[in-house]
């Protein structure tokens, strides 16, 4: 976000929105072009708003991924697909 005034912009036009993330968006795009799945696993680590990185929580956001990628597996095996 970067900003203050970013941030009220954001939230003004996504008011339900709980995080933002741009970083997968190409990748979504591509796969969604060729028909393939994809799955994007993230975490948070900071608030929206302007950046102060003193306060971000990386530790915390990395220990959640890991719980994730471990949970991921047997949640995977079990999956049946979107629903149509």
């Amino acid at each position: 976000t970067g900003s203050a005034g970013r941030a009220t912009e954001l939230l003004r036009r996504h008011p339900r929105a709980a995080a933002e993330a741009m970083e997968g968006f190409g990748v979504a795009e591509a796969a969604a072009a060729h028909g393939v799945p994809v799955l994007e696993v993230r975490a948070i680590s900071n608030t929206v708003g302007p950046r102060d990185r003193a306060a971000w929580r990386i530790g915390e956001a990395l220990d959640a991924l890991a719980g994730a990628f471990r949970d991921l597996p047997p949640a995977l095996a079990t999956w049946k697909g979107p629903s149509t």
